[in-house]
């Protein structure tokens, strides 16, 4: 079986739950509105297990800890997304080889307090705002070209966006 979307670069993407059923988004920092809050995610570094990123990642974007969540779902699948031709060929985007990503999504119930996000956790700040919102909201928020990705992660895990109690 050959490898899907062989020209995009592995990488991992994460819902954050409440206790409410809001999701968390972060605003990219120096991004411009109206497209600039997204869900936390990551490359996946080589020889690295998926689970492995998503919790990486979500410390070094949040600085939420493995013990602070609790996995409650993800998709198996590949969801991926191409980058436009603007990205591409953008100089300051040389880095960005690969045509997209291809991402493996997880979806997690925080355990913790808003104080407990730490934004500056790690060097390369990724996001310096975040709010909690409603899954199915999350989409309009998102870079046009994001955004099919974001509507299948919101249609998977739209049954998790019930409050915890309610579970």
């Amino acid at each position: 079986m050959s490898e899907p979307y062989p020209d995009h670069r592995p990488n991992v993407g994460l819902v954050l739950f409440n206790a409410e059923g809001l999701v968390w988004v972060g605003r990219r920092n120096g991004a411009e509105d109206p497209w600039c809050w997204q869900f936390p995610q990551g490359g996946i570094d080589p020889g690295e297990a998926p689970e492995a990123a998503a919790l990486r990642e979500l410390f070094e974007e949040t600085g939420i800890k493995a013990e602070q969540v609790e996995e409650i779902g993800r998709i198996e699948d590949w969801l991926a997304y191409d980058y436009p031709p603007e990205v591409r060929d953008d100089p300051r985007f040389a880095r960005k080889r690969h045509l997209g990503q291809k991402q493996r999504w997880f979806a997690y119930r925080f355990l913790g307090q808003d104080s407990d996000f730490d934004l500056e956790a790690h060097g390369e700040v990724e996001f310096d705002a975040f709010r909690w919102t409603r899954l199915e909201e999350t989409s309009a928020g998102i870079i046009p070209w994001k955004r099919p990705v974001y509507e299948a992660v919101i249609r998977h895990f739209a049954a998790l966006a019930a409050p915890a109690d309610a579970e």
